[in-house]
């Protein structure tokens, strides 16, 4: 008895967690809207909100027992959803209605993103036992903000998109950084700091310094190192 009134108090809580994993929806939703107006700086801006829900709702989920707690009810699936809109389609919208794809061909880019993306989240292997993504993770925000900020050539961003496309389908294991053990702490640490470099690229857009976006590159190139060095590891002792 004690323990079924224990798993009903625990309810509510776990339904406030999934509701706050779906609030990433809405934050999508907000991203959308200021793209199709113009407003390319909010639209960015509502995306980290959705990256920073998207950061902690799994250690609230762990706290509020999920998913035992509502075992009628898929959180994992949830956040697929919410992250498929945050990381793929909404920073694709963005690049599209922005003019940083190229005139004519930018919607098969698009399209190929968004494919291959929905392999990704519907791979079985997407995510290993040992903290790794499979493929090319979909980092599709964060590449779309560098795309954006840098104002490199629509050709370059679309070459450069569908390089990652094909990526996606090579098995490379890459660092989940809040998970995968080697190296955690360095990798969070240098992560916060990127992400205030980052929260200030977006700020400052349209007029983002180019030597701040050039050094915020310090963290994707680590954590590429990392992924691809753990790989080779995890390969070798295979």
């Amino acid at each position: 008895m004690e323990a079924n009134e224990g798993k009903t108090g625990a309810q509510p809580l776990a339904w406030l967690v999934h509701f706050y994993t779906a609030s990433g929806a809405v934050l999508a939703f907000a991203a959308a809207l200021a793209a199709i107006n113009g407003r390319f700086r909010d639209a960015f801006l509502f995306l980290i909100a959705s990256t920073v829900v998207d950061a902690t709702d799994g250690m609230l989920a762990r706290r509020a027992g999920l998913p035992a707690a509502t075992p009628r009810f898929d959180g994992a699936r949830l956040d697929d959803i919410v992250d498929y809109l945050t990381f793929v389609f909404v920073p694709m919208l963005i690049l599209y209605l922005a003019g940083d794809l190229p005139a004519g061909w930018g919607f098969w880019v698009v399209a190929a993103v968004l494919l291959s993306s929905g392999y990704g989240f519907a791979s079985l292997d997407a995510k290993t036992s040992d903290y790794f993504f499979t493929g090319f993770p979909s980092y599709w925000n964060i590449i779309a903000l560098y795309l954006h900020a840098a104002g490199t050539s629509p050709l370059f961003n679309a070459v450069l998109l569908l390089a990652l496309v094909v990526m996606v389908f090579v098995r490379i294991g890459y660092v989940y950084p809040s998970r995968t053990p080697v190296l955690r702490t360095t990798t969070n640490l240098l992560g916060a700091v990127w992400a205030v470099m980052m929260l200030a690229i977006v700020w400052l857009l349209p007029d983002a310094p180019r030597a701040l976006v050039v050094a915020s590159l310090f963290f994707p190139i680590y954590y590429a190192a990392l992924s691809f060095w753990l790989h080779a590891r995890r390969r070798a002792a295979t």
